[in-house]
């Protein structure tokens, strides 16, 4: 993997709130990694060879680059914001390729059958139009103007609410959703996936949120987060094939499929392999 630009992009590997003094033994793009606690009290990162590997702490996670950083770790300006409850939700391995665990992230088409009377119920199915665009200034993938009725979009709704969302990809395994924050209209709650490639197909997804809610126990954010992406994971881990296809003739997609499209071809742009399969089988 040599000069691949795979080795270049950050990535999750353990939360520092729960980075133990005897660290975290890992895997990292199928290689073994060790995430520990330095002589300044600050977290390391070393590959199996002992070699120290570049490290940011953000959004209470680790973030280590196997090569040399291509630029500098997303900003998600929210996370500064006064007010705001930054949640770590946790850690969960899922048997799918990272990039199929960030592509059913993006999906919405999945609400009403995957989370019934959650994000999505009956007779609500229909996907309407929404935009989706590469932006090649800060090369990311965003979806704008989404919107799909939900019985609780949020922990903290009290009632079913036509949500808007906004979908972004700062990088090939992360995305960041912002939604209607139901108890502040105006502002946007932020949930995100970070996921941690393991293998090809194995991964560790680490969800993490910014909202604005100052009822809800942190156990039952924490709670409603979990449940979603649970439910999620038997969708994942049977999903065929296993690893992400990126030629757009190896799958038949739909309108409500457009983020995803662009995801794909945003990842044959920058060469990013890792999890994809990338001719017919």
């Amino acid at each position: 993997m040599s000069g691949d630009p795979i080795l270049d992009e950050w990535y999750p590997v353990a939360l520092v709130s729960q980075l133990g003094p005897l660290g975290r033994d890992t895997r990292l793009l199928g290689q073994p990694i060790r995430v520990y606690w330095g002589t300044d009290h600050q977290p390391q990162v070393s590959d199996a060879n002992g070699r120290a590997l570049p490290v940011t702490c953000r959004y209470g996670h680790v973030w280590t680059c196997p090569g040399t950083p291509s630029r500098p770790l997303f900003d998600i300006p929210e996370a500064d914001q006064p007010g705001r409850r930054l949640v770590d939700v946790g850690v969960v391995r899922v048997k799918c390729s990272p990039l199929r665990a960030v592509e059913n992230f993006l999906d919405i088409a999945h609400f009403p059958f995957v989370h019934t009377d959650i994000l999505g119920a009956e007779p609500h199915t229909e996907v309407g139009r929404y935009d989706v665009q590469i932006r090649d200034e800060v090369d990311e993938v965003w979806a704008t103007k989404v919107q799909f009725y939900q019985p609780q979009a949020a922990k903290s709704a009290a009632g079913g609410i036509t949500t808007e969302y906004m979908y972004r990809v700062p990088a090939p395994t992360v995305a960041v959703l912002y939604k209607t924050c139901p108890p502040r209209p105006g502002e946007w709650d932020v949930i995100t996936l970070f996921v941690q490639p393991l293998e090809q197909d194995l991964c560790e997804v680490w969800p993490w949120m910014a909202l604005f809610d100052d009822t809800t126990s942190l156990t039952d954010l924490i709670h409603f987060q979990q449940t979603i992406f649970v439910q999620d994971r038997s969708i994942l881990e049977n999903q065929l094939p296993r690893l992400l296809p990126l030629d757009p003739g190896m799958e038949i997609p739909t309108r409500a499929d457009m983020t995803s499209i662009a995801y794909r071809r945003w990842l044959k742009r920058r060469g990013y392999s890792f999890g994809a399969q990338l001719v017919a089988a």
